[in-house]
């Protein structure tokens, strides 16, 4: 090899290393797997190995290269596990968390596919589950994601405020009143100290002309003090997402959303649209230890219509076997007002529906029902 080569094959070896310097693609997920057990105040319980209380179970790819000049690209693929049975979480598609492509630059960054919401990317605000196996407010439900979704995600602006903007595409024909049925979403979060609050909110119109023409609403407000050992939590959420369950779950009130959690549109055929919900919570948590930490929440879901509303609470402890890997217990509760027929139907869920679940109107409509969670929890 003479002089000549081999200083290209240098000057090659020095270009392949600065292209890897400034790209780069990363492998994650985590595995969250507890044992829960339910009863209902019907007499009715359930003992089961279910997946995602705190974290669902996930995998997934992401990536970043380095454009030069504040510039970058990004994409984000990722899929939910059923992990006590090895199935995907949704048989319909590969991706069905995640799915989009993006460019950062000087100004924000623009993101393209399927991808978390306003309200569901502030979850952790929420209270100490991070709103999940426990919440009051996830007992309610939250809109998580929509396809087609066009987003901007601000910069921080003065030190202390972020703000996203997204338009989900309903991608119907104009003459149907597709336009009018996309999902606009918003959301803010701002820092002074201690103290952050927000908001994450969601409106979904129906197509024009519909026999229920009123838009289905999601209105997330939250406040968080950092004391230094742990956080004080204040959630408020304004709502008509809520219709009746279908299927295995006929019967049973508060069982469905009318507005999909994971994506649709509306269709405008749901009277229950007309019925607005108020949830509030207060939360807290307490560090024993840097590894140690336990929490508890109070909550309120009440019916604006009618009387049948619904308390609920939890205690949860959490402890950190390392960076990666949490052990979890909790205890929650739920207590639905009314009777067996028009009562309250909350059910609990966590990260992940609850698999083994109530599905019988009469172990669910105006009962209580309560938990027990123990599980572990493990990032990679």
């Amino acid at each position: 090899m003479n002089l000549r080569q081999s200083l290209a094959l240098a000057g090659l070896g020095c270009f392949a290393a600065a292209a890897s310097a400034q790209s780069s693609v990363t492998l994650y997920g985590t595995i969250d797997q507890y044992m829960s057990y339910l009863k209902s105040s019907s007499g009715t319980s359930l003992r089961s190995l279910e997946d995602g209380a705190y974290l669902r179970t996930r995998w997934g790819v992401r990536g970043l290269e380095d454009l030069g000049g504040g510039y970058s690209a990004k994409f984000n693929l990722e899929a939910g596990v059923n992990a006590d049975r090895g199935a995907a979480a949704d048989t319909s598609r590969l991706f069905d968390r995640q799915a989009w492509v993006g460019v950062n630059t000087p100004v924000g960054e623009f993101r393209f596919g399927r991808q978390n919401g306003s309200a569901f990317i502030r979850g952790g605000y929420t209270d100490y589950t991070t709103r999940t196996l426990g919440s009051v407010v996830n007992a309610f439900g939250v809109p998580s994601r929509f396809d087609n979704d066009i987003a901007y995600f601000s910069p921080k602006l003065f030190g202390a405020l972020n703000f996203d903007l997204h338009y989900a595409l309903s991608e119907q024909s104009a003459a149907s009143g597709g336009n009018r049925q996309s999902v606009f979403q918003a959301g803010f979060d701002y820092t002074a100290g201690p103290v952050i609050v927000g908001y994450g909110g969601v409106r979904a119109k129906p197509a024009k002309g519909a026999a229920q023409p009123k838009s289905v609403f999601y209105d997330y407000f939250f406040g968080n003090y950092d004391y230094g050992q742990g956080k004080v939590y204040l959630s408020f959420v304004r709502s008509n997402n809520s219709t009746v369950g279908s299927g295995a779950t006929v019967g049973v009130n508060n069982a469905g959303t009318i507005l999909g959690n994971v994506g649709g549109v509306v269709a405008g055929t749901d009277a229950n649209v007309q019925r607005t919900y108020n949830i509030i919570q207060l939360s807290a948590d307490y560090k024993i230890t840097p590894a140690l930490r336990v929490g508890a929440l109070v909550g309120r879901i009440n019916d604006k219509d009618t009387a049948n509303d619904a308390n609920g609470g939890s205690i949860g402890t959490y402890y950190d076997l390392s960076k990666r890997t949490t052990l979890y217990g909790l205890w929650h509760t739920l207590r639905n007002k009314g009777d067996q027929t028009t009562g309250a139907g909350f059910r609990p869920s966590g990260s992940a529906g609850i698999q083994s679940t109530f599905t019988a109107a009469n172990d669910v409509n105006g009962r209580k029902i309560n938990g027990l969670a123990l599980g572990i929890v493990h990032r990679f």
